[in-house]
């Protein structure tokens, strides 16, 4: 006998959601933890129910797609070789010899911005997480425009639910990449990402196209969306806390877990999925097998049980109460490799200008879901000899 579909308890398109989805998010976490949609079907929002599903991946599997996505939408045993051969990529050496080529792109940016008034997110956030992609992957700045449309698209297809256009942006990108396998063929003597992972192996054959094609995509997908709203969220968040912003540049020793704690308060990664492999019991509610389940990071990370206020800035939080980069068998295997450009970004950006501010009378405009962070941030932008932030505050 079949569980019958419960009544939508909310909906997560609904526009008053969209426009400003952490209040929404919160309000849903305290009046229907376990919450049932016909776009998300169940949505978990609270920290104790994500942390549950995400720590036992025998009860509540990846694999949500009908398509290959290599390692996310795989469940072990055959995520296990695939994530040890993806995880040398994110290692410390490696990212130690990454960083000159980061903190080079971060500096450019950050010096050609003009002192004043600005739109940040496409006057710098947006060119910021595709070059840093692209310097990262070893791909030529042709492409960057090119990521830039696809993001944009993929994004509008996912929030629509738009399943042809989804699959149109995929060919697209698959096309893309392709292109980038063919020209590394042909330079031999290339040892970027990108070459590299022609080269290897996995059950003692070379891996075919496709999974690197999937293998690159869920990088860029997860790299370039979430990379640019972190820093958008994170400028604004300086912007609007001056005195934090001095401490900072004075510190740079706290950048990394202020950097996290900004990051726990305004999420950059509003969900992802799972499903359940058997019937299990989530609060007050029952989840059949076999259905999707929407694990609501942006809600887990303000929860009032673990984290009190919500909005309060501490630097003294256990960090494994932090669900920014997931936690199990699929944490986010690119975490250093984030913490690294956005402690680099900020530092650049601090280090530049002597005041980050909000534009008076021009406020910032939400991102859509499943975007987070802004589509639109004005921000005023002083230059050391211009002000000392001292005086502003």
């Amino acid at each position: 006998m079949s569980t019958p579909i419960p009544a939508p308890d909310w909906d997560p398109r609904d526009p008053a959601v969209l426009h400003d989805p952490l209040p929404a998010y919160d309000a849903m976490r305290r009046r229907c933890p376990v919450a049932y949609s016909d776009y998300l079907r169940w949505s978990l929002l609270r920290h104790e129910d994500v942390l549950r599903v995400v720590l036992d991946a025998e009860g509540f599997g990846n694999a949500v797609s009908a398509h290959v996505s290599i390692p996310n939408g795989m469940d072990p045993p055959e995520h296990t070789p695939w994530r040890a051969l993806i995880e040398p990529y994110f290692a410390p050496q490696r990212l130690a010899a990454f960083e000159p080529a980061a903190r080079g792109v971060a500096r450019e940016l950050v010096q050609a911005l003009p002192g004043g008034d600005l739109e940040f997110m496409h006057g710098f956030a947006h060119e910021c997480a595709v070059r840093l992609l692209c310097a990262f992957m070893g791909w030529p700045q042709a492409l960057r425009e090119p990521l830039r449309q696809w993001t944009r698209r993929n994004q509008q297809a996912t929030l629509a639910g738009d399943r042809e256009a989804m699959a149109a942006v995929a060919f697209e990108f698959d096309g893309q990449i392709r292109a980038q396998l063919d020209a590394c063929r042909a330079e031999p003597g290339r040892d970027d990402v990108t070459a590299r992972l022609l080269r290897e192996t996995i059950d003692g054959r070379p891996l075919r196209d496709e999974e690197i094609v999937s293998i690159l995509r869920n990088w860029t997908v997860g790299e370039l969306a979430t990379l640019s709203a972190s820093i958008g969220i994170l400028a604004w968040y300086l912007a609007t806390h001056p005195v934090l912003q001095q401490d900072l540049r004075a510190r740079a020793d706290l950048l990394r877990p202020a950097i996290d704690e900004i990051l726990r308060i305004h999420p950059p990664l509003l969900a992802n999925r799972r499903v359940a492999r058997h019937t299990a019991r989530i609060g007050e509610r029952t989840v059949a097998a076999g259905e999707r389940i929407t694990l609501m990071w942006a809600s887990a990370n303000r929860d009032e049980a673990v984290f009190g206020d919500p909005d309060a800035f501490r630097l003294d939080r256990d960090p494994a109460l932090n669900l920014l980069y997931g936690a199990g068998l699929h944490v986010c295997p690119g975490a250093e490799l984030s913490r690294l450009q956005l402690g680099i970004v900020v530092q650049e950006l601090l280090a530049a200008t002597s005041l980050l501010a909000p534009v008076a009378g021009q406020a910032p405009v939400p991102a859509h879901y499943p975007a987070s962070g802004f589509s639109v941030l004005p921000l005023r932008l002083l230059r050391p000899a211009a002000l000392d932030v001292r005086q502003a505050t």
